[in-house]
């Protein structure tokens, strides 16, 4: 299919990205793989992106944003969600637009992909 993007996968092992510059080294890399889409596996995000009060999803959000590269984050966070409202809502909001997703499994990212 001509108009599938192109994505860039994070191994699960690696440094964990946590600062708006972790956000820019990988946005480098996706532009490194002329990638549209970078999914990142839970494990490689530091656990305070999924507390939002540090910010630290914002910022890395917005580099993604800014750049025009999609991020998807993949895997199980339903923990993170249940002691965090707001985190759900954000979740939520998020999968509903274009640019960022939270998906469980290699099934509902293919299932995203397919329906773009």
């Amino acid at each position: 299919m001509s108009d599938r993007p192109t994505i860039l996968r994070l191994p699960a092992e690696g440094p964990l990205v946590r600062t708006e510059q972790d956000a820019l080294d990988v946005i480098g890399d996706a532009f490194g793989h002329e990638a549209t889409w970078v999914v990142a596996p839970v494990e490689r995000l530091h656990p305070d992106f999924f507390t939002l009060r540090t910010r630290v999803a914002g910022g890395i959000v917005q580099k993604f944003v800014n750049y025009r590269v999609g991020l998807v984050v993949l895997g199980d966070i339903s923990e993170h969600v249940a002691a965090s409202v707001p985190l759900r809502d954000f979740v939520r909001e998020s999968n509903r637009g274009l640019q960022l997703w939270f998906l469980a499994d290699e099934a509902e990212l293919e299932a995203r992909f397919n329906a773009a």
